[in-house]
């Protein structure tokens, strides 16, 4: 009887924002999708409570390549791209934001935490230009099945299957299946599907 519920209430709230999907196509015809999503993610973020969480994943669903239906997005987080992917049973914290992205089935992200494009954005070779002007990379990130991300992580790179990044972690450098990551830049200190740590002597970047 719940899921019934729940499976009307998806389907009232994918009607609701019908109408707010459409105005963003219209938008994206005029703007182009990079200048009109980030404001419409903006303005979803900020509905409170329950109702939010119910209308943020109906909208998505809109406008996103895949979105979850058991997925929870909190408070304040933003998206700033349309091609972000989110798996089913997804939970994403508040005030999250979330670049060029795929979270995997059953993915749990904490609050506060950024997923950025690569540390390398932005050129800073030349000085005889503002860095803003000079051409940067922006690989897509994804963060695998079954992985948390710790409360005000920052990832940078790709997350495999099955990970624990800690909370305030910086990853820099891809982390592979079942690994838990710790600290700034972010080091493995184990692996859930073995008895074994890795060495602690073993440098950071050959982990």
């Amino acid at each position: 009887m719940r899921d019934f519920f729940k499976a009307i209430i998806d389907a009232l709230a994918l009607l609701l924002t019908a109408p707010l999907a459409l105005l963003l196509a219209m938008a994206c015809l005029v703007l182009g999708k990079q200048k009109a999503f980030p404001g419409w993610s903006q303005g979803m973020s900020l509905l409170p409570g329950l109702f939010g969480v119910t209308l943020r994943r109906a909208f998505y669903r809109w406008v996103l390549p895949r979105c979850g239906r058991n997925s929870c997005l909190g408070f304040g987080t933003i998206f700033s791209h349309t091609t972000v992917e989110i798996g089913r049973s997804v939970y994403v914290g508040a005030f999250c934001c979330i670049g060029d992205v795929t979270l995997e089935d059953d993915v749990l992200v904490a609050s506060h935490v950024s997923i950025a494009n690569g540390g390398a954005q932005h050129g800073i070779e030349r000085l005889d230009i503002p860095i803003r002007e000079q051409p940067g990379e922006f690989p897509r990130v994804t963060i695998g099945r079954d992985t948390w991300i710790g409360d005000r992580a920052v990832i940078l790179a790709n997350v495999g299957k099955h990970c624990v990044i800690g909370a305030g972690s910086v990853v820099t450098k891809p982390i592979p299946d079942y690994a838990v990551a710790l600290g700034v830049p972010a080091r493995i200190v184990r692996f859930r599907n073995e008895t074994l740590s890795p060495d602690p002597a073993l440098p950071a970047e050959s982990a």
